[in-house]
Order: structure tokens, then sequence, then C-alpha cells
């Protein structure tokens, strides 16, 4: 329990050593050190030497870095859900363009599982009324697309998406 708190107590004073003062919060800068994204990261940045080990184990101890990669959070780039979307629109281009403009189907159910989403109608509806800012023209990439509908599903905070 000793050790906890020495641990504990570490941490926050090289904390307090790490963030910026002129900046109000704890924000990650987009890069991490050789301990890889996570808390670790936002607190420590790139800092080389030892300090690596603290962000390390800062990451381990809260699981920050497992859940950064998985949602995108935690300096950890676009999530999991993201890039399997992604994924998912380049497949599944027409079938999801003719359920979009339907509102419901197979695509909008596993898509809807996909990104951790509550209801399957409630995103085909979602989708079908941005439809033709989701889909503009034929002549849309499936990246364009597929980056019109995770905001989308991003700003429609009912949908209660987990796309990060």
């Amino acid at each position: 329990m000793r050790r906890l708190v020495l641990l504990a107590g570490l941490l926050v004073s090289t904390t307090a050593l790490a963030v910026d003062p002129g900046i109000e919060g704890i924000k990650g800068s987009g890069g991490y050190g050789t301990a890889g994204c996570g808390l670790g990261s936002m607190l420590f940045n790139r800092q080389p030497g030892g300090v690596q080990i603290l962000a390390a184990t800062t990451n381990s101890l809260f699981g920050t870095q497992t859940f950064g990669i998985t949602t995108g959070t935690s300096n950890c780039g676009p999530s999991m859900f993201a890039e399997g979307t992604r994924n998912f629109v380049e497949a599944n281009r027409e079938a999801l363009a003719k359920d979009m403009s339907r509102g419901q189907g197979e695509t909008i159910g596993a898509l809807t599982w996909m990104a951790g989403c509550k209801d399957s109608r409630e995103v085909g509806a979602a989708l079908q009324s941005n439809y033709s800012k989701i889909i503009p023209s034929e002549k849309a990439t499936s990246e364009e697309i597929a980056n019109k509908l995770l905001e989308t599903l991003k700003t429609d905070k009912s949908l209660g998406c987990q796309v990060g």
C-alpha cells in the first residue's frame, strides 16, 4: 500500500512538471514517445529517457493504451471502429448506398453493430436523411463517403455510436 501511495505521489509530481503551464488541462500532442499512446503519452509527450518508463507505467496502471487504441482517444489516432467502418464502406459501397437510400437493410445493421450504435432503425433513418450529403455524386470516392458517414454518426449524439 505504501508503494502505491509513493508511486501515485511520484506520478502526480512528475505530471505537474510534464504539463505545459500555458495549457489548460492535459491535451495530447498527436505524437508520443517510446511508451506509445495512452494517458502516459498525454502527460509526458515525447520526453526522452527514463520518463518514458513512467509513461508506460501510467498506461499500464490505468489501461488507457488499450482503450485508446480501440476508441481512438488518448493520443492513439483513428479508432478501430473508424478504420473498420472505412474498410466496410469500401467493400460494400453499392449495397450500402442502396440500403442508405431505403433507410434499412443488412449493411446498415452491420454498420450499426460495427460502430457501436444503439439502434439500427435510428442509424438507417439518419443515413437516409443525410444520403445526399454522404454520397453527393457517383464520383465520390469510398474515402469521402466513409468520412461523411463517420461524421454523421459522430455528430448525431442520439445514435449513441462509439466511433472516434
